[in-house]
């Protein structure tokens, strides 16, 4: 064992010299270019302003351009931009500036008026707004007429019995209950329109045993209303009513039917049994 021990160490000794020898000569090999390129006896006689300078040597720069055209390309290789020379730093392209406001030109007159375009369609309606300040207090006005105010009534009845002939005959009253102002002629039986406007009536009788009743309340000479009752065995009260729109000079009264039959009224001089009522409602110039 230990004989095989020295004959490997005996052998791999000139292997590691070879080694060392061999990475010397590559150390040498790497120094050189930065040896001086004068000797030291000339080191110190040497000027280094006297060197040449490739970079402005015109005579360096027209070989170097020479090798450069004569290196071969291909055909189609994109053609090779001129080299820059004396700036390692990218070259701009100088673009003057122009002041814009030089070569404005005058304002131009106004075109025409266009036409209107088509109207659009209504909104919806906004929210309602808020209530407005109050407005001062206007001034007091001038003092308007006093309002007239207008009447007329009356009421009247009869005592006595009344029997109708061979003619149409008025209906005549003998008690004057009311007769505001006058309107109603207590002679003529007739109520007399001094205020035109609309008018309530009422008619009120008393019928008699086998008689017939036949009444009508006329306004002018026009037939507006009728009071009709059957002859019967025993007397009732019968009524009629209207309301009637008068005029200025209009009259209204009662007339008794002339009929084939015997037409009555009863009544005696102790009670009335007949009565005749009107007043006025609302007056025209009241509107």
């Amino acid at each position: 064992m230990s004989q095989m021990t020295q004959v490997s160490v005996g052998h791999g000794m000139p292997l590691l010299v070879l080694c060392i020898g061999l990475l010397m000569l590559m150390c040498a090999r790497w120094a050189e270019p930065f040896r001086a390129p004068y000797p030291e006896e000339e080191l110190d006689r040497h000027d280094p302003r006297k060197d040449t300078d490739y970079h402005r040597d015109p005579s360096y720069k027209e070989s170097r351009d020479s090798r450069r055209t004569e290196e071969c390309r291909r055909c189609c290789d994109p053609g090779e931009e001129p080299l820059q020379y004396g700036s390692p730093y990218p070259q701009y392209q100088v673009v003057p500036q122009i002041n814009i406001t030089i070569l404005k030109g005058e304002k131009g007159e106004n075109g025409q008026r266009g036409s209107y375009g088509k109207a659009g369609k209504m909104g919806q309606m906004g929210p309602r707004g808020p209530l407005g300040l109050k407005g001062a207090k206007g001034n007091v006005g001038p003092q308007g007429n006093a309002c007239k105010s207008y009447f007329a009534a009356f009421s009247v009845g009869r005592k006595k019995a009344l029997h109708s002939n061979d003619y149409y005959q008025t209906l005549v009253f003998d008690t004057e209950l009311v007769n505001l102002y006058g309107h109603f002629n207590m002679f003529t039986g007739k109520f007399f329109c001094y205020v035109p406007g609309i008018y309530f009536f009422s008619l009120n009788v008393h019928t008699w045993n086998q008689k017939e009743t036949y009444l009508h309340v006329m306004k002018n000479e026009k037939e507006t209303a009728i009071l009709y009752a059957q002859p019967s065995d025993r007397s009732i009260m019968q009524s009629q009513s209207l309301m009637l729109e008068l005029e200025g000079d209009d009259e209204v009264w009662v007339r008794l039917y002339k009929g084939e039959r015997e037409n009555a009224v009863f009544s005696d001089d102790f009670d009335t049994y007949i009565t005749f009522n009107g007043h006025l409602i609302k007056a025209k110039s009241e509107g």
